[in-house]
């Protein structure tokens, strides 16, 4: 593991550095793949965990890199690129999988797929427990319905399969761990991941949600029923258009928005804390508008970087 780190912490702000000194898209976008392959080989070839070695270098270009090396147009292609590679690499393991996995081998190693899959749950519950438990001792306090969520949250998928399908094929028990470990991912997506729902309203965790979506719903139809009523302005005088279907079109419009306007009272009064919510949605636009400023600037080459937030230091210093 310490291997691992180092490995990944040398190469992950190597290549932060390294963007820092040129703004070429593209090539820093090849850094990144680059990174993450090269980081994993030399850490397998030094000993250790090439996993381990590859969510460092991630880390750090993330959370790091990204920042002081990328203009906001580089990391969107950047994120854009590793969004499509995940997909991508999760389609082809789930191939794998109905290429590699054979029913029957299911069928017969049900029994061990159950108690694998049980000592799963008793092992997450003794961890999420008890480190929940040490955590509201020490740092922060975390809920039971909160721990019980991320015990029964434990979902499996692309990475557990694709471990097992790099066990070498010489292995005389690799079919069967291949049947046990898709067994085990079945149970989660299909028994938990299904049931994460009912449990978050029974353990009524999903609060103002609903009504929160409705909101945004609302309040989305609100601005595009405005931004048609602004452009039926517009090309209202434009010849060939009836000024009496544009009326007609506005009142429509209007009285829609009207309705709208009653839907959002009525749900501040249902749900006083909606406001708590609306006030912060608002802040999130102005930091938006700034950034998205920001940006404008930058790719039209009046900045050279991207300038820190104002608006958000701001709210900091509340």
């Amino acid at each position: 593991m310490g291997i691992g780190v180092a490995v990944g912490g040398l190469t992950g702000f190597g290549i932060s550095y390294l963007t820092q000194r040129f703004d070429l898209p593209l090539v820093e976008q090849s850094l990144t793949l680059v990174s993450a392959y090269g980081t994993y080989i030399i850490t397998e070839d030094l000993g250790g965990s090439g996993v381990i070695g590859v969510v460092t270098t991630g880390l750090i270009l993330g959370n790091f890199g990204s920042r002081i090396g990328m203009n906001p147009r580089t990391r969107v292609i950047v994120t854009e690129f590793w969004e499509f590679l995940a997909f991508f690499v999760n389609s082809i393991v789930f191939l794998l999988i109905g290429d590699q996995v054979r029913f029957a081998s299911l069928g017969d190693n049900l029994q061990v797929t159950a108690i694998t899959v049980g000592t799963m749950i008793v092992i997450r519950a003794l961890t999420i427990f008890v480190l929940g438990g040490l955590s509201n001792r020490l740092v922060n306090q975390i809920s039971i319905p909160d721990q019980t969520v991320l015990w029964w949250g434990g979902l499996r998928g692309a990475v557990s399969i694709a471990l097992a399908l790099s066990v070498p094929t010489n292995l005389p028990d690799r079919e069967t761990l291949i049947a046990i470990v898709f067994g085990a991912v079945l149970f989660t997506l299909l028994v938990q991941g299904l049931t994460i729902q009912p449990l978050l309203k029974g353990l009524q965790l999903l609060g103002e949600q609903p009504a929160r979506q409705r909101y945004l719903e609302v309040f989305a139809r609100q601005s595009a029923l405005n931004r048609v009523l602004e452009h039926l302005s517009q090309v209202e005088q434009r010849q060939g258009i009836d000024p009496e279907f544009c009326r007609y079109q506005e009142t429509l419009i209007r009285g829609k928005l009207e309705f709208l306007e009653l839907e959002i009272d009525k749900l501040q009064d249902e749900y006083p804390d909606l406001q708590d919510f609306i006030m912060e949605q608002l802040r999130q636009e102005l930091l938006s508008v700034e950034a998205n400023t920001y940006a404008e600037f930058v790719r039209n080459g009046r900045l050279n970087r991207e300038l820190s937030s104002f608006f958000q230091e701001v709210i900091d210093n509340r």
